[in-house]
């Protein structure tokens, strides 16, 4: 058997289920308890495993299904499926499973710097971006949340690509009225931002998302609720505009270029008018009235910009305390978290990669897996499975179990690798934790 993906409940390690990778609906469910596992000889199972044991890659080839129990029924009324790497781990696929048993899909953070990839069941192929991976389920309500940041003239291009190919998006998505407007202008500074960082640039996908988090951090954003008031939407436009040309030379702006906007923003706002609504109250009234909610997370909780691998971060909180911040969901109301680590490591652009691959060897993981950008198309670094920071990440979400995916990628190699230690490059003493400082990042190495 080769296995595409595995989820391991860390409550309890032996309850498996198999998601397929290639866009299908197929898989299979493990069961709760030693007896629903049937071994290779002479390994045996604990009757209550720690919650940090993972199965053995080598028991789990050897796993068939018995019994009738569903892992994915169990889940609780409101779950998330989070990063735990550095992005592009496949949560997108494992999100479109999991809709079909849930009410509401909501993203609640980041923009369309995202890149989740779906198929539909005739195998139609899906890259998005803003929408939630739950859009192909039809009874599924998709909300993008107050913690995004929406670029409209993308997010209407992916809804026409979606009912152009015959999913109804009508009534079935909702923009959050206090999420904030990335606008064209925001990807310019993106872009001159990281022409001024020179040989030390952040490596982002240039989609404007830094820069419109800056907007809202500094207090002269503007959200999705601004729409509502043109009276009042000209003089922020001009303010935000006027900001960023005092800050770059290479910035163009005058008078007709904001009239241009407005005059495009007013169709956008007739359009977008539908879509709107106040997705706190929407999110809250589901959970008072039992439907169940699916949190869906963009990037990972190592590009956080709190944990993360700062500067070479995302710039919202891809972690569990962003679900809460980007939806207005109490804490409390939180049930599961699954957290989606692939099979061995992937980053796109600058920053620390401690088990990263070089040369062929990591040409030959990057074709394998197919790991270029669903946003840039940029081909993405390719290292082995790193034990350090994916424990740094269990600490900071408190995931309830772990989906691996892209195992049948290493099913080529003749040698699989795991960094499980970090030890300092000048006396070898062991470092405890992932490091926050990149200094002793660099003074760092891997131990496989």
């Amino acid at each position: 058997m080769t296995a595409a993906s595995l989820t391991l409940d860390l409550a309890n390690p032996v309850a498996l289920r198999r998601v397929s990778s290639h866009g299908g609906s197929r898989r299979w469910v493990g069961h709760h308890g030693p007896s629903s596992l049937r071994l290779p000889k002479g390994l045996r199972c604990p009757r209550r495993a720690p919650a940090r044991v993972l199965v053995p890659a080598a028991a789990l080839t050897a796993v068939e299904e018995i019994g009738a129990v569903d892992r994915i029924a169990s889940l609780s009324q409101v779950a998330a499926v989070l990063g735990t790497q550095w992005g592009d781990e496949g949560k997108g696929k494992l999100v479109d499973i999991l809709a079909r048993n849930f009410d509401v899909v909501a993203r609640c953070q980041g923009g369309a710097n995202a890149g989740h990839t779906i198929y539909n069941a005739e195998g139609k192929k899906f890259a998005l971006h803003l929408v939630p991976s739950g859009i192909l389920n039809e009874e599924t309500l998709c909300i993008i949340g107050n913690g995004a940041v929406v670029h409209l003239p993308g997010l209407f291009q992916e809804i026409d690509g979606l009912e152009s190919n015959g999913v109804s998006c009508e009534g079935r998505i909702l923009v959050s009225d206090r999420a904030h407007l990335l606008f064209d202008f925001h990807q310019v500074v993106d872009g001159l931002r990281e022409a001024e960082l020179g040989n030390s640039l952040i490596g982002t996908t240039k989609r404007g998302i830094g820069p419109c988090y800056s907007s809202k951090v500094i207090r002269n954003g503007i959200r999705v609720c601004d729409l509502r008031h043109m009276d009042t939407f000209v003089q922020k436009l001009d303010t935000l505009m006027r900001d960023a040309a005092s800050r770059f030379e290479g910035f163009k702006y005058n008078v007709d270029i904001l009239d241009k906007e407005v005059d495009r923003y007013k169709k956008f706002a007739e359009r977008l008018d539908p879509f709107i609504s106040d997705t706190v109250h929407v999110i809250n009234e589901s959970i008072l009235q039992k439907k169940s909610i699916l949190v869906e997370g963009g990037q990972a909780t190592m590009l956080d910009i709190d944990f993360g691998t700062y500067p070479f971060v995302t710039s919202s909180s891809p972690s569990a305390g962003g679900i809460c911040t980007g939806l207005g969901i109490a804490p409390r109301c939180l049930g599961d978290i699954i957290g989606v680590v692939k099979a061995y490591t992937t980053r796109v652009g600058s920053g620390p990669f401690p088990t990263e691959i070089l040369g062929k060897s990591g040409d030959v993981l990057r074709v394998a897996g197919m790991e270029f950008g669903t946003t840039t198309g940029r081909p993405r670094r390719c290292g082995w499975l790193d034990i350090v920071a994916l424990k740094y990440c269990c600490q900071i979400n408190g995931f309830s179990s772990l989906n691996l995916t892209k195992l049948d990628v290493l099913s080529e190699l003749s040698e699989i690798k795991i960094g499980i230690s970090y030890r300092r490059k000048n006396d070898g003493e062991k470092v405890e934790s992932f490091p926050a400082d990149l200094h002793l990042m660099e003074q760092t190495q891997a131990c496989f």
